[in-house]
């Protein structure tokens, strides 16, 4: 039974199953939530090469077994857990010559992007609700230096901006989403001036295939090899077996003690995940960083409600976030 689905998924019939087969005979077979996680496991898998029949009959029994499925001991045959020498934990980080540093440009804006959208697409109280509400956390921009801290960019998914995510908004999605398509093209921007320049890894929803890749913004910037860690909820550390603890002992052993957060969307995931590693890693000293220049949410994420004490969603995010003893920042400057 296994080999026969390997024989349909194996489109060239060359005996391996190759990333892009893999999506193209996922959306040949209208797989969908139910399928998505099988997708992200078997997608990361693919990542620095194709399965071949042996290895995927393997993994297929595993996640049959295992009460856990796709979020299970299966996970511990990915990228992450191959030998250093062999594995791509990230794209192996540049050597640093002396224009470096003149490379690494700052964010030219703090949260005035995010004000001006606000403003135009929902209401100028609302704008200068949230503008007055991050100018009195007093979050001011945060030098870092480039060999002290490793990034995470939460989700930077296409599904957030175009795909079944959005959709099942409703008929303002279009609208609602432009914070994180805002946020996105900021964490391109990062990307492109700094990535393989600092330490810098990905999570990934399980969405269907046609929502499962990166964003547009990020066309040509993320390398087709990059490592990413398989998330299925709002924290980054479930699965436990996802490679992301072993990602973080490995930088801070490395000597770098600071986290810097940024994704979509910042109500949820990015809370959620940034509180519970700074709680988790409390005792190996780490500082987890939120940079709200590289943070989204929609747009009824910033208007006030009556759920959160008269608060907006991202308001008490932020607030929830600080509490915890994450710092936020309006912007990461890094040296």
């Amino acid at each position: 039974m296994l080999s026969d689905l390997f024989n349909i998924l194996d489109i060239d019939k060359n005996g391996e199953l190759s990333r892009s087969e893999l999506h193209e005979s996922a959306r040949r077979l209208e797989w969908h939530w139910k399928e998505a996680p099988i997708l992200a496991v078997l997608d990361l898998f693919a990542v620095l090469k194709p399965i071949s029949r042996d290895n995927f009959i393997i993994y297929m029994s595993q996640i049959i077994e295992d009460p856990h499925g796709p979020f299970g001991k299966v996970l511990l045959n990915s990228p992450h857990f191959l030998p250093a020498d062999s594995s791509r934990r990230t794209v192996v980080l540049k050597q640093k010559t002396a224009d470096v540093h003149n490379r690494l440009k700052a964010n030219d804006k703090t949260y005035s992007d995010i004000v001006s959208l606000l403003k135009e697409i929902a209401d100028p109280d609302i704008a200068k609700r949230h503008q007055d509400f991050l100018e009195n956390l007093n979050a001011e921009e945060l030098k870092i230096p480039t060999d002290k801290a490793a990034v995470l960019i939460i989700d930077p998914q296409r599904s957030f901006t175009k795909g079944t995510w959005m959709k099942s908004i409703g008929s303002k999605a279009e609208l609602e989403v432009k914070p994180i398509q805002l946020a996105f093209e900021r964490c391109a921007r990062f990307l492109n001036e700094n990535y393989g320049f600092i330490e810098t890894m990905f999570t990934r929803c399980p969405f269907p295939s046609e929502s499962y890749d990166w964003d547009d913004a990020f066309t040509g910037i993320i390398d087709p090899q990059q490592l990413y860690f398989v998330k299925p909820g709002n924290s980054v550390l479930f699965p436990n077996t996802n490679g992301f603890r072993e990602w973080v002992e490995n930088f801070i052993n490395e000597g770098k003690k600071i986290l810097v957060i940024g994704g979509c969307t910042l109500n949820s995931c990015v809370r959620v995940s940034s509180i519970e590693t700074q709680k988790k890693f409390q005792a190996r000293q780490l500082q987890i960083v939120v940079d709200l220049s590289l943070c989204g949410a929609r747009i009824s994420s910033f208007m006030p409600s009556s759920l959160y004490g008269d608060m907006s969603a991202v308001e008490s995010a932020v607030r929830e976030m600080i509490d915890a003893g994450v710092q936020v920042a309006q912007c990461v400057l890094w040296i």
